[in-house]
């Protein structure tokens, strides 16, 4: 399993969150998309760091994405 496109797939799903938790705040309605995406990205993101026998740091994560892009975009 590649764990290096778990990460990368989680962060950019839990980041995305953003502009759908503002857009139900702003139409003051509960932000069920939101949490359901927030839920998503964050389990994708826990599954990449205990289950990758390589430990991840924060300066590393800048590499991993770079890597997964090159590895995955021809």
């Amino acid at each position: 399993m590649d764990y290096d496109l778990l990460l990368v797939v989680g962060l950019a799903i839990a980041i995305l969150t953003i502009p759908s938790m503002l857009s139900a705040w702003i139409e003051d309605r509960p932000p069920r998309t939101a949490a359901i995406l927030v839920l998503l990205g964050m389990g994708l993101v826990i599954t990449a760091l205990t289950q990758n026998p390589r430990a991840y740091t924060v300066e590393r994560i800048p590499n991993v994405f770079i890597e997964v892009i090159g590895r995955y975009m021809p």
